[in-house]
Order: structure tokens, then sequence, then C-alpha cells
């Protein structure tokens, strides 16, 4: 099964029932979603992983300030709550819901404000997962050029992932890499935004697996004698990645989408285009 029909299969069975785990399924969206990007990276190879994650960085670096600012003035413009803006800025930004978590207790959001961020980031990632392959083969973009746009386009790794694998083992590799390289930055910006909320004593979160993705990378490329173990392990990534999506498509309910309001989701919805945009014009200008 494609990941973007798991998403949907999922979001269809949560509008006919109730989740009667809703809790327990998003502790284990968290840890399969972990899980089985470390395990892909057995079957990636490290200096192809390097090449795209060079490339990558003038993008990330780039985008994650434009869409940090302009967020801001959006936020503002909109009249949209200080901490909520901020949260929809930081997600679209870097990483979707885990920038989110990683900054909520430092500005100290409440419940709200977090579920509303998590839910309007939440409803674009399922869009882009949906949306992305179809329009990257209208543009005929390359595998190598829609790696780098959904890196940086989709909020959430789990969509980044889905919609890539959907397109092809390059754009999988450089969508991959990049995005990781990416999740890094939600250190620099807890350690900022706790300076300048002045809560220093906030605990800040580190993505460790990151690290574990990058040591299956290393084994892959330099013990090749195990290709077939590799190849099984991939595998399991994959149809790992097909549950995740179909879990967080299960947690998705009309009455979650109505509890996001007008406001925020304008917000979201207006960066997220704005991003897209401008990052699929830098791919293309870039990688001719």
């Amino acid at each position: 099964m494609d990941p973007p029909l798991a998403l949907l299969l999922g979001f269809l069975l949560a509008q006919s029932i109730e989740h009667p785990f809703e809790k327990w399924s998003q502790k284990a969206t968290g840890w399969l979603l972990k899980s089985s990007i470390v395990l892909l990276g057995f079957g990636m190879n490290l200096h192809k992983a390097f090449e795209a994650g060079k490339t990558g960085f003038v993008f990330t670096i780039f985008s994650i300030g434009i869409t940090l600012l302009a967020g801001w003035l959006l936020g503002k413009k909109l009249g949209v709550d200080t901490k909520t803006s901020f949260l929809i800025s930081s997600g679209t930004a870097i990483c979707g819901g885990s920038a989110i978590a990683a900054v909520s207790p430092i500005v100290q959001a409440n419940e709200k404000q977090m579920s509303v961020s998590l839910g309007t980031v939440f409803i674009l990632n399922s869009i882009a997962l949906l949306l992305f392959p179809i329009i990257g083969h209208l543009l005929n973009m390359s595998e190598h050029q829609f790696g780098l746009w959904a890196a940086v386009a989709i909020h959430d790794t789990s969509s980044v992932v889905g919609a890539a694998s959907k397109y092809g083992h390059e754009a999988l590799q450089v969508a991959t890499t990049v995005k990781l390289a990416r999740a890094l930055y939600i250190i620099p910006l807890s350690l900022l935004t706790a300076y300048f909320y002045k809560s220093g004593s906030s605990k800040i979160s580190i993505p460790y697996f990151i690290g574990l993705f990058l040591i299956t990378m290393i084994i892959g490329t330099y013990v090749p004698e195990y290709a077939s173990t590799y190849s099984l392990l991939v595998i399991i990534a994959k149809k790992g990645l097909t549950i995740t999506l179909f879990l967080i498509g299960s947690g998705l309910s009309i009455n979650k989408l109505k509890s996001v309001g007008a406001k925020p989701l304008i917000q979201g919805v207006g960066l997220w285009i704005f991003i897209s945009l401008l990052s699929l014009v830098s791919v293309f200008y870039f990688t001719h």
C-alpha cells in the first residue's frame, strides 16, 4: 500500500468510528516513525547523501529564516495569538510537530495553543503528502529536485518521507537526508527561543535518532556484504512508515479540523503556500 493511500484510509476510518486508543497511538506513531527512519539508513549511500546534504544546506538556512519572518508578519497581520503564531511558524520552518513540541514548553504555550498549532500543521501535512507527488510529475521534476522540494516545503518528516518514497528511491534518499539535517535546527531554535523568552531552565528536545540514522547509513555504505539483509530492513522500514501514516490519518477527525479555527489555519495555509512556491522556484533555479 502506498503511504498517501494509508493516510487517506486512516482519515476515512476516523470519520466512521472514534479512535479508542488515541493517546497510545500518538506514542506508537512517534516511535514507529523514528525506527522506520533509522532502518531506512541501511538503504542509503553515505556519499550521495552527503552531496544531497550540501545542496540542501543553502536551502535549509535560507528557508528557515524567511519562513519564521514571514510567519511572524502574517500572524501579526491576521491577529493570531503570538504564541500560536510562533508555533505554527516554527512547525512550518523546521519539522512540523517535532518543532512545535520542542518550543511549546519554552514559550509556556497552553494546551489550546499547542492543539491549534499541531492541528494546522497536521492538516497541511496530509494535503502535501497527497498533492506533492502529483505536482512533481506534472512539472516533470527529477527525483533529486523533488527530494529537495519535499524536504523544504513539507512540514513533518513522516509526510516528507512518505511523499518522497512514492516518487522514487533517489527522491527518498535526498528528501530524508535534507529533512533530518533540517530537523537538527530544532536545537538552535530552542536555544534562541529560550533566550528571548527568558526561560533558560526549560528542557530542550534533541532528536537523537538522527545520529542512529547516520550510523545505519555508514554501515550500509561500508559493510556491503550484508546487502540482502539491508534490503529486507528497508522493506520493513517502508512498511513501518505506511503503518505510521495510517495511524496519523486515524487521529484526524472532522471535529479536530473544526477546532483549529479560521485565522491560524489561514496563517498556516498562507505560510505553506509561500514557502512551497519559493522553494519550488529556488530548486528549479539552482539545479539547472
